[in-house]
């Protein structure tokens, strides 16, 4: 390995020196500046590396305490809070949103169910009259403008990725069956008890941990622009802004700013990946696992450039096949380059973070030659 590409910590079990050689090779590339990937194989941690720097001016080591924004793949931990309030009989997938949110019925979304809008059916992408930024961290000011909206296709017929949208509609759902908001859920319930370092809402006594983003060299490829992307991804007002890093930090928005190892992301896959075992205990029972990820709706989507494959709030890899070879394997990636996944299939989950973002909205190459080294290797 040339001097000045950085020392790779960790481990990684015998047997998967291909997956080091794959990120040692990202790093040779110059197609990173701090990163982590970590492996579990049927609820057993057999990778974790990471390697670099923490911040743009390279003075901070990516160290094993290093939390990373995750962005979108956040959504895969939402998914689950609303998943286990399934499990508990709390909640029905086929239960209309109105039942537990009556504000919701408004703009004839009264027969829009929890399933359709964790697949992204729902129609509400994004705001298209113009909002001032900050209003995203106005949670009720948000969910009252989401119920007061009408729908930007008709709900059921075609998947519309909601970037932001999709946060605050699965977390007011949680809010209003559960009481509490899904980030303080997350930590009462996961986080803590399994010792996961994994945040919805980050305590201002984490944030110096927390790794600085060096943004993406080019915008990502939307292909054709439409209402409902232009609304997702393209207006002034269509993510969070003009409130400052550390109000970004505190807030919970459960579809975009997640903190996490990648560790921490892999155990919680990995429990997914192997009928829902986690430290022991069962976190999710394998009918609810097998019932989250099963395919809601498939084909060309409306605001990403993708025939995409929707779980109630996964991505499937049926599609695009961005975590290895598994059409069962599902999972979400995030704005700039993260990725979580489970195969229960298998038994393999992984979780890859960095902050050094690419433009790639899905199946970054630097995750897809890790997690291809590892099934190869397997």
């Amino acid at each position: 390995m040339p001097s000045d590409l950085p020392e790779i910590h960790g481990q990684c079990a015998a047997g998967l020196e291909p997956v080091r050689a794959a990120f040692e090779d990202n790093f040779a590339r110059g197609e990173e500046l701090g990163a982590r990937f970590s492996l579990v194989n049927k609820g057993e941690l057999v990778v974790d590396l990471w390697a670099g720097h923490a911040d743009r001016a390279r003075t901070t080591t990516f160290d094993a305490r290093t939390l990373t924004p995750i962005f979108s793949t956040t959504k895969a931990i939402a998914a689950l809070m609303i998943a286990r309030l399934v499990d508990q009989g709390r909640l029905a997938y086929d239960q209309p949103v109105a039942e537990v949110w009556p504000e919701f019925a408004q703009g004839g979304k009264d027969a829009i169910t929890v399933e359709q809008a964790l697949s992204h059916q729902a129609g509400l992408s994004g705001f298209v009259e113009a909002v001032e930024p900050s209003l995203w961290f106005d949670w009720d000011g948000v969910c009252a403008k989401l119920a007061a909206m009408a729908p930007l296709w008709p709900p059921g017929t075609a998947s519309g990725y909601h970037p932001v949208t999709y946060g605050y509609l699965a977390g007011e759902i949680y809010r209003r069956v559960d009481g509490r908001t899904m980030g303080t859920a997350l930590r009462e319930d996961i986080a803590q008890p399994f010792d996961l370092d994994l945040w919805i809402g980050l305590p201002d006594a984490e944030h110096g941990r927390c790794a600085d983003l060096q943004r993406p060299p080019a915008f990502p490829d939307f292909g054709e622009i439409n209402v409902p992307t232009k609304a997702a991804f393209l207006e002034p007002w269509s993510s969070p802004g003009g409130r400052g890093q550390a109000e970004w930090r505190r807030a919970e928005i459960p579809s975009a700013n997640g903190h996490a190892t990648a560790p921490a992301l892999a155990r919680l896959m990995g429990a997914l990946a192997s009928g829902g075992w986690l430290d022991g205990e069962m976190i999710l029972s394998p009918a609810l696992i097998a019932e989250m990820s099963r395919e809601r709706i498939a084909g060309q989507d409306l605001v990403l450039p993708f025939v995409m494959s929707w779980g109630a709030g996964v991505m499937r890899n049926a599609a695009l096949h961005p975590w290895g070879p598994g059409n069962e394997t599902f999972g979400h990636s995030g704005w700039g380059g993260s990725c979580a996944f489970a195969d229960p299939d298998t038994g393999l989950a992984g979780a890859y973070v960095m902050n050094k973002q690419s433009a790639h909205l899905l199946g970054d190459p630097r995750a897809k030659r890790l997690i291809e080294a590892a099934y190869a290797a397997l």
